[in-house]
C-alpha cells in the first residue's frame, strides 16, 4: 500500500494522464471526467471489468494487468490509488521518467478547482448520501459537477460534468484526504471509528473530523444521533452548524420512521413538516435522506421541495442490488464491509423479505479489518441473518496474516449451526443453494470481488431447480 503524499505538487495543466487501477469506482469516475476534459486517458487495472470496457468506448487506453510498457511515452501525469503496492512497475517507471505522480484525491483537486464543493464524509452511507445530493439538486434544476464512490442507478454513473459551479464529492477520510479539498459546505454522516491502522487512535480519528469540518467555509451538516458524531460536534467552533436526525434537539428532526416496505418517515425543520416515503428500504436510509435534505437547505432550497427531491433517489449501485432471482430465492448485493453497515443492509432487507429468510454470503475486507473485527462481524451476521455462508478474505492492499481467514470469524459465531466456511466460491453457490427455499433472499456483503459469485449462485439455484 502506498500512503498519499499530498505535499507533492499537483501540474496546472495535464495534456495525458495514466491511471493505475483504472477499473475502480472512484478511478473510473475519475477517468471519465479526464476524457470529458479533452485529456489524453490510459490506465490499468488488475483484471477486466465493465468499468473498463465503458472507458474503453470512450476513448482510453486500457490494459488488464501491471506492465511498464502499459505506461506510453507521452503521459505527463499518473494517477494512482493507495491500493497499489510501491513495486508496481508503471508506478516504478514514472517516478524514474520524472512524471507529475499523484494520488487520486490530487487529481480530484485538480478536477475541482475552484468550484464551490460539498463534501460527504463518514465511515458509512456516504455513497448513499452523495447520490442522494446529486439526484435531488439534479430534480430541483441544478447541474452540479459530481464524483461518488459508487454508480448512481438512475443515471448509471459514477460521476458527471455539470453546468453550474456546484460540485459534490464523496470525501474519503481512510487515509486522511478529504482534508485536501476546500470545501463549502461539510456533511458528516457519521463518526464509526474505522481506518485506524491509518489514524491510530479514535481520538486522532475524531480529530480530523473536527478539522474537516471547521475548514468547511459555508455549513457544517452532521448526525445529531451518531455517538462518534456528537464527540465531534463537541469540537467544533464553526458558526454554522446543522445538526440532522431522530435526537429532539436535531435542526432536521427525523420522525414516525416506518420500515414496513420501502421507508416512509417524517422530517420537520424550522416549524415545517413534510412527509417523505423512499424507494429504497431501511432506516439508515431516512437518515441519509434527513442528511441530505439538511444540505440542500444549506444551499438555498426550502423543506417541501427538498423532501420531494430526494424522494427520486433510486439507490446506488452495490446497495442492496436485485441480481435476479431464480426458484424464487432473490438475490441481492451489497457494498456492506464493516459490522455497522451489515447489520444496516440485513435490517433493510428483513424489512421486505416477508415471510423468507435471509442467507449472508459474507466476504471479510482486509486482514487487519477482520482481525480488529471479527467478533462483531460475527455477532451482527448471527443477529441479523438466519444462516451465513463465509467465504476467505479479500486481502486488497495487505498481505496475508496467519489465522485471519474467514475462519476466524465463522468460529466466532455462537451457534456453529447458522454458519457454514467454505473458502470455494463454487462449493460455496452450490451449498448456498441447497438450503435456500422459496421466499428466501441471498445477500453477498463485502467491498471486494464477492458480487461475482453471483452467476454462480443463480445457475446453482437453476440446477437445484431442474434437478440436474
Amino acid at each position: 500500500m502506498i500512503r498519499p503524499d499530498l505535499s507533492l505538487p499537483i501540474p496546472d495543466d495535464i495534456a495525458a494522464a495514466h491511471f493505475i487501477g483504472i477499473g475502480g469506482s472512484g478511478m473510473s469516475g475519475l477517468a471519465r471526467m479526464f476524457l470529458e476534459r479533452g485529456i489524453r486517458v490510459s490506465g490499468s487495472d488488475r483484471a477486466d471489468s465493465a468499468a473498463l470496457r465503458e472507458l474503453a468506448a470512450l476513448g482510453a487506453t486500457v490494459h488488464v494487468g501491471h506492465d511498464a510498457a502499459n505506461l506510453a511515452d507521452d503521459v505527463d501525469t499518473v494517477v494512482h490509488t493507495g491500493a497499489i503496492w510501491p513495486e508496481n512497475p508503471e508506478f516504478v517507471l514514472a517516478k524514474e521518467r520524472g512524471l507529475h505522480v499523484i494520488h487520486r484525491s490530487q487529481a480530484l483537486h485538480w478536477l475541482i478547482g475552484g468550484r464551490r464543493l460539498v463534501s460527504v464524509a463518514g465511515a458509512h452511507g456516504k455513497t448513499t448520501s452523495t447520490g442522494m445530493i446529486v439526484t435531488a439538486l439534479r430534480d430541483l434544476g441544478v447541474q452540479p459537477t459530481f464524483v461518488n464512490g459508487g454508480v448512481i442507478a438512475q443515471l448509471g454513473v459514477s460521476s458527471g460534468t455539470g453546468s453550474d459551479d456546484l460540485f459534490v464529492i464523496e470525501a474519503d477520510e481512510s487515509d486522511g484526504t478529504f482534508l485536501l479539498y476546500d470545501t463549502s459546505v461539510a456533511l458528516i454522516t457519521n463518526v464509526d471509528p474505522d481506518h485506524l491502522d491509518h489514524w491510530g487512535t479514535r481520538e486522532a480519528f475524531y480529530e480530523a473530523f473536527a478539522r474537516f469540518a471547521n475548514e468547511a467555509r459555508e455549513a457544517v451538516v452532521i448526525s445529531a444521533d451518531d455517538p462518534g458524531a456528537r464527540q465531534v460536534a463537541a469540537q467544533l467552533a464553526h458558526p454554522n452548524v446543522v445538526t440532522f436526525g431522530e435526537a429532539a434537539e436535531a435542526t432536521v428532526r427525523l420522525h414516525g420512521v416506518v420500515t414496513d416496505g420501502p421507508v416512509a418517515f417524517r422530517l420537520t425543520h424550522d416549524g415545517d413538516t413534510v412527509d417523505v416515503q423512499l424507494p429504497v428500504p431501511g432506516a439508515h436510509n431516512a437518515v441519509n435522506a434527513a442528511g441530505a435534505v439538511a444540505v440542500l437547505l444549506t444551499l438555498g432550497h426550502g423543506l417541501q421541495a427538498a423532501a420531494r427531491a430526494v424522494e427520486g433517489f433510486a439507490g446506488t449501485v452495490r446497495r442492496f442490488e436485485l441480481h435476479g432471482v431464480e426458484r424464487g430465492v432473490s438475490v441481492f448485493d451489497d457494498y456492506a464491509h464493516h459490522p455497522t453497515e451489515v447489520a444496516a443492509a440485513l435490517a433493510a432487507a428483513r424489512t421486505v423479505v416477508g415471510d423468507g429468510r435471509i442467507i449472508a454470503i459474507q466476504q471479510p475486507h482486509t486482514y487487519s479489518r477482520t482481525q480488529e473485527m471479527y467478533r462483531e462481524f460475527a455477532d451482527v451476521l448471527e443477529r441479523y441473518a438466519d444462516h451465513t455462508v463465509m467465504l476467505d478474505v479479500y486481502g486488497a492492499r495487505e498481505d496475508p496474516v496467519p489465522g485471519v481467514t474467514g475462519e476466524l470469524v465463522s468460529g466466532a459465531f455462537a451457534d456453529p449451526s447458522h454458519v457454514h466456511f467454505v473458502p470455494d466460491w463454487q462449493q460455496a453457490a452450490d451449498y448456498t443453494a441447497s438450503v435456500a427455499r422459496e421466499g428466501d433472499y441471498v445477500i453477498t456483503l463485502g467491498c471486494g470481488n464477492v458480487y461475482q459469485i453471483i452467476p454462480q449462485v443463480l445457475e446453482a439455484l437453476g440446477r437445484t431447480r431442474t434437478g440436474q
